[in-house]
């Protein structure tokens, strides 16, 4: 099995709750002692997980980052990012998905996965070129969200949207040029929100296969939100759409 760091409390802890035979062994910072690392250790030592002292230079040098919390755990990759049909023929019910076309910045992939968790959403799906990896930062950032959202990774992007029309999904990317916004669509069949990358919006096949376009009403002065903030926005109406439904 491939390895990976992960790093932050949040997301080794995550990673012991949900799939604890993955983790390798964990590095702790020797010198913190404070409740929420002696739980820490504590789930970890009751899981069989090794535990290795280190000092925080230790620690940044094996993730590359000071802001690793003083504990950094060894994981063997998950099974999460299946292959997209096996994980849409086990959902029940109409799919929601979230569509990220080129994001580079890894805090913005966590926050979205985060979100995406959040909201009960099925799948982020990406494409393989020119978009950031989930990486050590992405997990961090992710708050355990990325053990717990299938994150799926496509080799043609505008492909795999014409696929899930043909599953009845309705591909759906925001815009800031057009004049419908997402409280004129509705959102409680298979959704696919696509957001476009973090300067260049959509990619023009990208935006040529959605079915519809939308925008995020901005009624003050800033022209677009970040990434995963619009993320959430429209991840959460389709949400609140379904809820009222039921």
């Amino acid at each position: 099995m491939k390895s990976k760091m992960i790093f932050g409390f949040h997301a080794v802890t995550s990673r012991i709750r949900h799939e604890a035979s993955s983790v390798e062994e964990i590095y702790v910072d020797s010198d913190r002692s404070d409740r929420r690392m002696q739980e820490l250790i504590h789930a970890a030592k009751s899981a069989g997980i090794r535990i290795i002292q280190a000092d925080d230079q230790r620690l940044s040098n094996i993730v590359g980052t000071r802001r690793h919390q003083g504990v950094v755990a060894k994981a063997g990759e998950l099974s999460l990012a299946r292959n997209l049909d096996e994980l849409l023929d086990a959902i029940e019910g109409p799919p929601l998905l979230l569509i990220l076309d080129g994001i580079t910045d890894p805090h913005n992939l966590g926050a979205c996965l985060r979100v995406a968790d959040g909201v009960g959403a099925h799948a982020v799906i990406a494409p393989k070129d020119r978009a950031v990896g989930l990486n050590a930062t992405a997990a961090k950032v992710a708050s355990g969200a990325a053990e717990t959202v299938p994150y799926i990774t496509v080799t043609n992007l505008a492909r795999t949207l014409r696929d899930l029309k043909e599953r009845d999904i309705w591909i759906i990317g925001t815009s800031d040029d057009v004049d419908k916004t997402i409280y004129d669509v509705d959102f409680k069949g298979g959704i696919a929100i696509v957001m476009g990358n973090e300067g260049e919006g959509m990619r023009r096949l990208t935006r040529e296969t959605c079915d519809m376009l939308v925008q995020i009403p901005m009624l003050g002065s800033v022209e677009s939100l970040n990434v995963s903030v619009a993320s959430g926005v429209c991840l959460y109406e389709a949400r609140r759409q379904r809820i009222a439904s039921q």
